[in-house]
């Protein structure tokens, strides 16, 4: 029971991996606030889940929009007023956004998305940081991807504000650092969600074709198991990770099961972190870097 006795809030936890990560802390003996814009389908999820959930263990939902302000706060508030204290978020809300190019996309969707994805991260960091702060101890698990270390040409909004999430976990992790508050990043792979099946019915002429048939490929063979990105975040929200922040973890390729031997290797490296490439880090004797 990794997460026995600890208290959790998870963003995006009404349909794929938000649901996925509520399952399996959950079963780790986690008690979790879970919220999604859509009240209907936290329902569901809490349903199933109080009927595995142990004596004592709290399921609670709230409908919110990480992009408002005072949804964010209300949600932090509940959190405050129904679990003895809070240890653990989860940042998992996310869309995709328009998808085209920028000129042609919607503009009200494109920063709507940014809204969602980046500011939807921040704030709830924002609102639970004088908590952590004040008990010397939290979790933090913002979700990216695969656009924030790679360029997506027609999914701009989607790249974008994931790479500004990892950007602003390394940024908050070196804010927080001296309050044993961790914060990392999860890349959880290719997941065959309803953000892909969005992605493919855009057609491959707004997507691009290439584009297009990697993912509709990834769909067909099943994508990444969602249990891979929620494994990764019960042992980031567990005390198995103390001391390990300011990273971006796949959930796919990186080692982290053992992450906690390499602690001190981590400590003041730029592994797992974005940063940019010179010259010499391919071997070019040009440019000063």
């Amino acid at each position: 029971m990794k997460l026995e006795s600890r208290y959790a809030i998870i963003t995006g936890a009404g349909q794929g991996l938000g649901v996925a990560i509520a399952e399996t802390f959950v079963a780790e003996g986690a008690s979790v606030l879970l919220c999604a814009r859509t009240e209907r389908h936290l329902r569901d999820v809490q349903q199933r889940l109080k009927s595995r959930a142990a004596p004592g263990q709290q399921v609670l939902i709230q409908a919110a929009d990480v992009a408002s302000f005072a949804d964010v706060d209300a949600l932090v508030g509940m959190a405050l007023s129904r679990f003895p204290h809070i240890d653990i978020l989860v940042n998992n809300a996310g869309v995709y956004g328009p998808i085209g190019n920028i000129e042609d996309v919607d503009w009200q969707d494109w920063t709507e998305a940014i809204s969602i994805n980046l500011m939807g991260t921040v704030y709830p960091c924002r609102a639970v940081i004088p908590h952590f702060k004040a008990r010397k101890y939290g979790k933090i698990v913002n979700l990216s991807g695969g656009g924030a270390t790679n360029p997506l040409p027609r999914v701009s909004a989607y790249a974008a504000s994931k790479a500004a999430v990892v950007r602003f976990t390394e940024t908050l992790a070196g804010e927080v650092a001296g309050f044993a508050v961790d914060v990392n990043a999860i890349a959880p792979g290719a997941l065959a969600t309803r953000l892909m099946d969005q992605l493919i019915e855009a057609g491959p002429e707004r997507a691009g074709l290439e584009f297009h048939a990697r993912m509709t490929k990834i769909r067909d063979e099943g994508g990444t198991p969602l249990e891979k990105g929620a494994a990764l975040a019960v042992y980031l929200a567990s005390a198995a990770s103390d001391g390990i922040t300011g990273r971006l973890i796949s959930a796919v390729w990186d080692p982290w099961a053992d992450l906690q031997a390499r602690r001190e290797e981590l400590r003041g490296s730029d592994i797992y972190t974005l940063r940019r490439i010179v010259p010499k880090d391919r071997g070019r004797d040009w440019g000063d870097g």
